[in-house]
């Protein structure tokens, strides 16, 4: 049986750029990623996000700002942990990014994401994100750099996700 841990990612965008952080320590170091954690006892997805985000590169949202548009969901062989993380995208913040202990933060053109540097699933469902279409995404590794399968497909609504996925 597997565990679950559920995650936030939160992406700042505007119609051109896309703000992204160097992860500089811990899961994920040595990439480029979007904003994010863990859950904090009685704390809601939504909090989640924006304390993250505060945290990692001292922007500020409302969680009214926060959109909801992916869900994504990771397993690796011999890992009885899931990762279920909630991806957020918003354009809506106050104030200027600036680099944290665990974060480097720096905007990219939408057609200058680097990849190369990112988790080899952000080239699958990042189109998704970046065309506004909501999505769910399945990935399963071995280690952390091959990709053994996926699965994605894109969603009418969010809610109507969650209420089936819960039945």
């Amino acid at each position: 049986m597997l565990l679950k841990k559920v995650y936030t990612l939160v992406f700042i965008r505007n119609d051109t750029k896309i703000l992204l952080g160097w992860k500089k320590r811990g899961f994920g170091v040595n990439q480029w990623n979007g904003f994010g954690g863990k859950l904090e006892p009685n704390e809601t997805i939504q909090e989640a996000a924006v304390r993250e985000l505060k945290e990692e590169c001292c922007l500020s949202v409302k969680t009214a700002d926060l959109r909801n548009i992916g869900h994504l969901e990771f397993t690796f062989e011999d890992d009885p942990v899931m990762m279920d993380v909630r991806v957020f995208s918003t354009n809506m913040y106050e104030g200027v990014p600036k680099e944290t202990e665990e974060m480097c933060p720096k905007w990219f053109d939408l057609d200058r994401i680097p990849f190369d540097d990112m988790w080899p699933d952000d080239k699958f469902w990042f189109p998704y994100m970046l065309k506004n279409k909501l999505f769910y995404a399945k990935f399963h590794y071995k280690g952390f750099d091959t990709i053994l399968h996926y699965n994605i497909e894109e969603l009418e609504s969010m809610e109507d996700f969650y209420a089936k996925k819960s039945t």
